[in-house]
């Protein structure tokens, strides 16, 4: 296994896509996030719910056994 490998593992990769922005003068992170390996997605409302929710899924993630 490579380094990259070993520091990037598969089980922790996600796509975030982001709505676009309505407001012009605020920056909104509102969006869709997936994990990549269980498919698991959560849409979210502000950059706080998307760090939670990333926190959330890797939780599950390392709770799992192998």
């Amino acid at each position: 296994m490579t380094k990259a490998e070993l520091t990037l593992p598969s089980n922790r990769a996600f796509v975030v896509q982001f709505r676009t922005a309505t407001c012009q003068t605020h920056a909104q992170y509102a969006g869709r996030i997936e994990h990549l390996v269980s498919g698991q997605a959560t849409h979210f409302e502000s950059w706080e719910q998307l760090q939670r929710s990333i926190e959330q899924m890797l939780m599950q993630v390392s709770e799992k056994p192998p």
